[in-house]
């Protein structure tokens, strides 16, 4: 992402918490010593004992239930009404993937080429890039496209491309009118379709392949169908936020001349929501790009698939080369459609000369059209010519990092044995050896401490529904793993949080990599990470770091930048030091954005982890990736999947109730919500981040 959120404050808006008294808050933190004091006294007594491990391969009675349900489902493929459904629009996404497929990707049989080829392809694209955007974008565009063939990439990246336009053509098409729905204050199933959005985005990515796999099979109908569902929360919900956010006083002004609900929505609401509409297009397609690179393993066609085979031999180079692509093409997408929404704005005003762009538009597409006419003449034009710089960039890749393994090995083995001995084996030994319920207790006990009895609340039926499904053990080593993750992104959150908050120039180096640090599709942090630590359990927290770092850094500088010049200049005049500066009054007056920041870090540490399941992660994410690769295991992947769900959904309770706590009442909604608007560009000057919360 290319630029910052700038809000400006409401000038009715409600002065800034000031730090709690020392009594409060000391009380939290002794209660919390307390309780782990206790906890662990108790797991010194009783370690080992009733801690519900499920050895090995081992399932149980729910998950072979699970198992046969699956089967059920399968076996009435042919009488079951909703499977027939799902069936025949998975066929209908197959036929109409397959149809494009053989138009620009692969061989059209009996003709031995696409229908158009790649010189035709990518005018087209080209002259594209430049009708919604500019020039610019057009060169953008027209390089991107060359170095998908250029690398030897050509179809995977042109059958990716066809899934993700795919899943966001029918998602807008489904997300706009729910939009106009939620934006304009409709009162009928509105509670309904935000607790479904908010469930949708605390799942974690890769456990929406298993439901999606079983009534719509594996392969493109897969892969679209996830995508599809992946993608849509993000256009509701930013879509509908520009809707509603519309002034009201211009509505006010047009509703005198007479106008009716729909010339209002057509003429006022639409049109001045159209460049947040954009943002919540932008967000939707990479989101789309981003989860159907991981529908790779559920036959997913796209450049997700040779990452995958690249994973499984530990091909770091091989992985390196299509994972590129795959950020070439996130950045390529992002780039365009915010320079389309900022050209619409431009051409609103009257920016431009439409003549001139209409003569070059033109003139482009007669240029397209030969193109395309030579791509079906010419084999040269039809068959991206063969290319050594794939082979050659991999070779050289996996060159580099078996120097790096072998120069810096002593400094990676000594954090991984730093971390593991002081961090993640006590905390698991803590977490997954004490007795299920010691465990569960003292869960509830500091989520009470944390945001008293609505996290309370949530804190247990999570914990009762982990332990209903059989995978306790698997769920507190996974939960063990989020935890130790989410505490080094926090480290890492302030250090450069605050520096950027408190030095501009750091801030304008810092801010481009973490724009493209959530950019990249999360399967693509393997690949480096994989290389360096190899595959064990570090290897998913570490990426699991690296993919949650971005976003939890921008929030507590965004949050550290909010504090009041006027507070800071009081503060220096007292003679505070720089660290009583950042400790006593930056920090605590930008709690409620380290409350979130940490809540973001938890959610998206969490679906990483779960995706570390493919190099080794063990505990939750390899039952959910052994369900997808043995059918006689599906059960337990099931049960795998929505244990996870439910570990996402008890640390997003308890952090909004913890939030909510230290704000004196005043709740936080949906963090993946707030996350997803503070990733966007909203103008300058546009709703204040208190609406968008």
């Amino acid at each position: 992402m290319s630029t910052a959120v700038t809000t400006r404050p409401e000038p009715d808006a409600p002065a800034p918490v000031e730090p709690e008294g020392g009594g409060l808050a000391a009380n939290r933190w002794a209660w919390l010593a307390v309780i782990v004091g206790l906890w662990i006294v108790v797991w010194k007594l009783t370690e080992g004992n009733d801690t519900l491990t499920l050895p090995g391969r081992e399932h149980t009675d729910l998950h072979q239930s699970l198992t046969d349900f699956r089967d059920s489902v399968l076996a009435s493929r042919d009488t079951n009404p909703l499977v027939q459904a799902t069936y025949q629009i998975g066929e209908w996404f197959v036929s109409v993937f397959d149809w494009f497929s053989r138009l620009i990707a692969v061989p059209d049989f009996p003709r031995p080429v696409p229908q158009i080829g790649w010189l035709g392809v990518m005018a087209a694209a080209i002259w594209i890039g430049y009708a919604v955007a500019s020039w610019r974008i057009a060169i953008l565009v027209g390089a991107a496209f060359a170095t998908f063939g250029i690398f030897g990439y050509w179809s995977d990246s042109m059958d990716l491309l066809i899934i993700t336009f795919m899943a966001v053509a029918i998602a807008t098409l489904i997300g706009l009118p729910l939009a106009v729905y939620y934006g304009t204050g409709g009162k009928v199933g509105i509670g309904i379709i935000t607790t479904i959005l908010d469930f949708m985005q605390t799942m974690p990515t890769f456990v929406y392949l298993g439901p999606i796999v079983l009534f719509f099979g594996i392969g493109a109908s897969a892969a679209v169908a996830c995508t599809l569902v992946y993608a849509l929360p993000p256009i509701i919900r930013i879509a509908g936020h520009g809707i509603r956010n519309v002034s009201p006083t211009t509505i006010e002004a047009t509703d005198s001349s007479g106008q009716t609900a729909r010339q209002r929505l057509l003429k006022v609401q639409l049109p001045m929501a159209r460049s947040t509409i954009v943002v919540g297009l932008n967000q939707t397609i990479m989101a789309a790009l981003s989860m159907a690179t991981l529908a790779a393993y559920v036959d997913g066609p796209g450049l997700g698939k040779p990452v995958l085979r690249a994973l499984f031999k530990n091909d770091v180079g091989g992985a390196f080369v299509p994972g590129m692509l795959i950020v070439i093409m996130a950045i390529m997408l992002d780039r365009s459609t915010t320079a389309a929404s900022m050209r619409a704005e431009r051409a609103a005003r009257g920016g431009g000369n439409p003549k001139v762009r209409r003569i070059v538009l033109g003139a482009g597409l007669v240029g397209v059209l030969v193109a395309i006419w030579a791509s079906r003449q010419y084999l040269w034009a039809a068959e991206f010519p063969e290319s050594e710089a794939g082979p050659k960039t991999a070779a050289q890749v996996d060159r580099f990092f078996a120097w790096f393994t072998d120069t810096f090995d002593g400094i990676t083995e000594g954090i991984k044995d730093f971390v593991t001995t002081f961090l993640l084996n006590p905390l698991q030994s803590l977490l997954a050896e004490s007795p299920w319920y010691v465990t569960a207790i003292a869960l509830c006990a500091i989520a009470y401490v944390l945001g008293r009895g609505r996290a309370l609340v949530s804190a247990a039926v999570c914990l009762a529904g982990i332990w209903f499904f059989d995978l306790w053990h698997d769920a507190m080593i996974t939960l063990n793993m989020v935890l130790v993750a989410t505490l080094l992104v926090m480290i890492l959150a302030i250090v450069f949080g605050v520096w950027m908050a408190r030095r501009r120039s750091v801030d304008v180096v810092l801010r481009p990599f973490l724009d493209a640090g959530q950019t990249i599709p999360p399967f693509v942090y393997l690949i480096p990470v994989l290389a360096m630590f190899g595959p064990t359990r570090f290897t998913a927290i570490i990426a699991g770091v690296v993919y949650a770092a971005p976003v939890a850094i921008k929030l507590v500088a965004d949050g550290i930048s909010g504090v009041s010049p006027s507070t800071l200049e009081a503060s220096r005049s007292t003679g505070c030091t720089t660290w009583q500066e950042i400790t006593k009054v930056q920090l605590p007056m930008a709690r409620s954005s380290l409350v979130l920041a940490t809540n973001q870090g938890l959610l998206y540490v969490l679906s990483m982890v779960v995706i570390g399941g493919l190099v080794g992660a063990g505990a939750l994410g390899y039952d959910a990736v052994l369900g997808f690769a043995r059918s006689e295991e599906w059960g337990k992947g099931a049960a795998a999947g929505i244990t996870i769900v439910l570990l996402g959904v008890m640390i997003d309770r308890v952090c909004r109730a913890a939030a909510a706590q230290q704000n004196g009442g005043r709740s936080i909604r949906s963090g993946i919500r707030t996350s997803t608007l503070l990733r966007s560009r909203v103008p300058i000057g546009g709703p204040a981040k208190s609406d968008m919360v």
